[in-house]
């Protein structure tokens, strides 16, 4: 058994620090429970910045010295993290999530289908294939789960595991529209593939935005096996055979 873990966060702005703060509980609770596995929304480091003058200005280059002094402060020990983020890399910015083990970073997977909002973004062409705890992980972000050769991608590499890092922060008559859509998408995706799915999300309320998660873990029957409570933060660790 592999315990694979996701957090629904509130969401954090412009504030590098303050997230990575609220991610360094959520860790040493996950380390606590024992999870391998501890995946984070999309875009949580930075924030989903949809501006590109935003975008550009909190953008982190993955060898640059601002995500060495993250990596530093993460801990030695302890699970292995799926990280939202804003990505830096030759003059062009990416929805990235990157994994990282303890104070390392393993690799990462770039947003590959794209919303009008986040044309400035570079798409991702690459479904890079990840072990931990003797599992085999790929990684959709948010937008990716609506289009079924995004998770056969996946699937295509030997995976098990589709790791969904989300941020449904939306505005209010978008998000109702959503609230119960998100898992019943997904579920479609594990039953034409045969991967488990684990999703984490934001949530809480930004002017006339407001954000619910789902966060949850569907098996391969597309069945709803664990979730958080929506409209709170949490963490969700479960069991995966």
């Amino acid at each position: 058994m592999t315990r694979i873990a996701a957090a629904q966060t509130p969401e954090f702005r412009e504030d590098v620090d303050a997230a990575l703060t609220y991610a360094l509980t959520v860790i040493a609770e996950a380390t606590a429970q024992g999870a391998d596995l501890l995946v984070f929304p999309e875009g949580y480091l930075q924030g989903y910045l949809t501006q590109e003058p935003l975008a550009r200005r909190h953008a982190l280059n993955l060898t640059g010295p601002a995500f060495t002094d993250i990596l530093a402060r993460l801990p030695t020990a302890g699970p292995t993290l799926v990280l939202g983020l804003i990505e830096e890399e030759g003059g062009r910015v990416f929805n990235t999530a990157a994994v990282i083990r303890h104070d390392e970073l393993l690799g990462r997977y770039r947003k590959t289908h794209l919303l009008a909002g986040e044309a400035f973004f570079g798409p991702g062409t690459e479904a890079p294939l990840f072990e931990v705890g003797g599992v085999r992980l790929g990684i959709n972000i948010c937008y990716d789960t609506n289009f079924p050769q995004a998770a056969q991608k996946v699937a295509d590499t030997g995976a098990t595991l589709l790791v969904c890092p989300a941020n449904n922060m939306m505005k209010r008559p978008a998000a109702e529209h959503w609230r119960d859509r998100h898992n019943p998408a997904r579920a479609e995706r594990c039953r034409e593939t045969g991967l488990w799915l684990i999703s984490s999300d934001v949530t809480g309320q930004r002017g006339d935005r407001i954000a619910w998660g789902p966060t949850a873990v569907l098996n391969p029957q597309g069945e709803v096996v664990a979730q958080l409570p929506l409209d709170q933060p949490g963490l969700l660790v479960f069991e995966m055979p």
